[in-house]
């Protein structure tokens, strides 16, 4: 009835810098509606720029941006209102820049959200490496991107010789139907037709639509920023007859760490370095979603790295099995690794148990008895208008209270969730891990959290006032109620995140929205 795979994702942050090391030129990014076709098939999408995925947005760590979102969607099969979350991003002092719907603001069509926000954190490709999404299910219709930080220090530079535009790589799942057709509460969750990489992929008896191409150079060491930004699917990426060396992970480094292949969930990146050592020739990209074991007939899940000279044909390289796979217990953090907190089970200022159900009669899911659904007045202006108690803020049941500079932890019983929320976090158990690891865990932003007898650990400090979404990043789960509210510092919201005019201009406009422009239903 439904999957049983759930991630978690906390949305990452970092203290800000005082001094910016530049101000990016304004950018405008047009939401369409549009036909495309990037497995053969045409529909109607919901795009960011016009294209899939959406422009790479990039910039320099410290870099102050300012993005003016656009809304000019019309049609009526998908929301027609949208909201911009910069996944990855720290929206430290800019809560309401966040763009998670529901706890910041969207936008109806026709109106322009600006976005100011500074750049403190080298974080890879979001849902824009990081990556940029959406209100409602329009992620899954297709509004995603990239959004790159550099990072001048780099301390992984030397392992390296290109990163760039050309060495992104972004994974994403394709349907062939507007989202809110396919999502029927109680019915099982759709299935994706095809498995896009960089925008082009091809789908079981489709077209042969040309492969994506990555051209290379013998000799010299690649730093590809995997990303996926799958509404559903988890991946796992190879490449033929090369191996790969994790470098960081959600935007935090780590120690290298050499792997064959890597499972990658929703929402999560990683940075690899590859070096070009093989003959000159063709070498598949893989990317298998799970559940399609392996399907790489007629091209499907797959894309193609070219070195310089080797003649554009198809690959014939065959996919050996895989004799070092990803472990995330066996990525530890490159800098400040122990977590915070005591080394013990339930060592923290405020412990929190998660548990995820799903609810017989309505079919929703359930985070602790309660399913989020989406108020109709967001809760940082909630928390703006003077509401101080979570019990009071909406939805009730749905927001937790959580003090300011304290360490937290949350430990989410085997669900095989993939939860996303407002922190980077030490994951100090894995999902699919029974040992505690205090000393060196990896910090990341997305977590699986494990088959049923998993117990995800997570740990982070509040150091960041402001509502934030702690949300299932399979898009399907999150529209089914599979989230929380974290209110950070409650009664210093509002001084530590000053809202600007054309934020707050945006309230007549939102409560003349219908809960279906809302995206609640």
């Amino acid at each position: 009835m439904f999957s049983s795979r759930r991630f978690l994702s906390l949305y990452a942050f970092s203290i800000l810098t005082t001094v910016y090391a530049a101000d990016r030129p304004v950018n405008n990014l047009q939401i369409v509606n549009r036909n495309i076709a990037p497995d053969g098939f045409k529909r109607s999408a919901v795009l960011a720029g016009g294209t899939f995925p959406g422009p790479v947005i990039s910039g320099n760590k410290g870099d102050r941006f300012r993005l003016n979102v656009v809304n000019r969607l019309t049609d009526d099969s998908m929301a027609k209102s949208t909201s911009i979350h910069w996944h990855g991003i720290f929206q430290k002092g800019t809560n309401y820049a966040d763009g998670a719907a529901s706890q910041t603001r969207p936008a109806h069509s026709g109106i322009t959200l600006t976005c100011v926000f500074h750049l403190t954190q080298h974080v890879l490709g979001r849902d824009f490496a990081n990556i940029f999404h959406h209100t409602a299910t329009q992620y899954c219709d297709g509004l995603r991107g990239a959004f790159v930080v550099y990072d001048p220090k780099d301390p992984h530079a030397s392992l390296y010789d290109v990163d760039d535009e050309t060495t992104i790589i972004t994974l994403a799942d394709w349907y062939h139907a507007p989202a809110p057709a396919l999502l029927v509460p109680g019915k099982p969750l759709p299935e994706s037709i095809a498995t896009l990489i960089n925008g082009k992929g091809r789908y079981l008896n489709g077209s042969s639509v040309p492969f994506s191409v990555i051209n290379i150079r013998k000799g010299q060491r690649y730093r590809f920023r995997v990303i996926a930004m799958s509404c559903d699917s988890v991946f796992t990426f190879s490449i033929d007859n090369h191996v790969l060396t994790i470098i960081e992970a959600d935007g935090e480094n780590t120690e290298p760490l050499k792997v064959d292949s890597l499972d990658i969930y929703a929402g999560q990146r990683y940075s690899v370095i590859m070096t070009a050592n093989q003959h000159v020739d063709n070498y598949w990209i893989r990317a298998n979603p799970e559940g399609d074991s392996p399907a790489f007939d007629g091209g499907r899940n797959s894309a193609i790295l070219r070195y310089k000279g080797a003649p554009a044909r198809d690959p014939t390289t065959t996919q050996r099995p895989s004799a070092k796979p990803l472990k995330e217990v066996d990525l530890h953090a490159l800098t400040n690794p122990a977590a915070p907190g005591l080394p013990k089970p339930g060592g923290a200022d405020v412990n929190l148990n998660i548990v995820v159900t799903v609810n017989s009669t309505s079919s929703k899911y359930e985070m602790n008895g309660a399913t989020f659904t989406p108020p109709t007045v967001p809760v940082l202006l909630q928390i703006l208008s003077g509401t101080k108690s979570a019990q009071d803020l909406l939805p009730k049941g749905s927001v937790y209270a959580l003090p300011p500079n304290k360490v937290i932890e949350i430990s989410i019983p085997g669900t095989s969730e993939d939860l996303d929320g407002p922190h980077t976090f030490s994951v100090v158990r894995s999902g699919d891990s029974k040992t505690y690891n205090y000393r060196n865990p990896v910090k990341r932003d997305t977590v699986n959290t494990g088959l049923a007898d998993g117990n995800a650990t997570i740990r982070f400090v509040t150091d960041n006032a402001g509502p934030w979404f702690l949300h299932c990043h399979i898009n399907w789960h999150l529209e089914l109620g599979l989230a929380v509210v974290f209110a950070e510092d409650i009664p210093n919201t509002a001084a530590k995140n000053p809202v600007p005019q054309a934020w707050k201009d945006l309230c007549p406009k939102y409560k003349s929205l219908t809960s279906e422009q809302i995206g609640s239903e």
